[in-house]
């Protein structure tokens, strides 16, 4: 009966909660720090993912639509409020398109660098700042594990003093320290591995958009150069 009650009293101890309280304070700013991290990185899945989701599935209808259009001009200036990927990019065209072709004189040459550079650029500009607010899960999943890392240094260093200075090696002195020391690098795992996946998942999804969205300007290109050709 009482060696059933000393081994609930070593498993409180050693839970969660209580390793957290017990920890030096080093390591308990390891561990908020990671798990503020954590929820982070959980809150830049769940929005992130779901609005990228969401602006996929317009851009591909709105491509549909433009393809389907029977006047360019028309479908733009209907559209041009719109702040996807894909406006973006049809946005590019029609403004370097009207810039080049209203003299009276077109260098048509001219005209097609001109409109090539303008939406590959803004197939750039795209997916740069897309790829802006999922650079902090590359940066939380490479720095996480050595936080924790430095935290469990410190939790070990921590033990080593406490068996200085009772004296006593004893699995009973040295376990809440190890375990404290182990539980930041738990912590740090948790928030680095969803991030690593994280990042790794959204970027080839961007990688997909990219490529999409060149499509779409070669696509783009091709129809202002037949419309250079029937104009000359």
């Amino acid at each position: 009966m009482l060696d059933n009650i000393k081994l609930a009293a070593d498993a409180a101890t050693l839970s969660p909660i209580a390793l957290f309280l017990q920890a030096d304070w080093v390591v308990k700013g390891v561990m908020i720090g990671l798990l503020l991290a954590s929820v982070y990185v959980w809150a830049v899945i769940f929005t992130h993912g779901r609005g990228v989701g969401k602006m996929m599935r317009a851009s591909d209808q709105f491509e549909r639509d433009f393809w389907r259009a029977e006047n360019i001009d028309k479908f733009y200036d209907k559209n041009s409020t719109e702040e996807l990927p894909s406006a973006k990019v049809l946005a590019a065209g029609i403004s370097e398109w009207r810039r080049s072709t209203k003299g009276k004189v077109v260098d048509r040459d001219g005209t097609r660098e001109r409109l090539g550079i303008a939406m590959n650029a803004a197939v750039e500009g795209e997916v740069d700042r897309l790829a802006e607010k999922i650079g902090t899960l590359a940066t939380i999943g490479a720095v996480a594990p050595f936080v924790g890392l430095f935290g469990t240094v410190w939790g070990i260093m921590r033990a080593f003093t406490e068996i200085a200075a009772q004296n006593n090696s004893s699995l009973a002195v040295v376990a809440p320290g190890i375990a404290e020391a182990l539980f930041a690098t738990a912590i740090g795992l948790f928030a680095a591995i969803p991030a690593v996946i994280a990042y790794n998942a959204f970027s080839q999804r961007l990688n997909r958009l990219e490529s999409r969205l060149g499509r779409f300007a070669d696509g783009l290109h091709a129809t202002f150069s037949r419309e250079l050709e029937v104009d000359a």
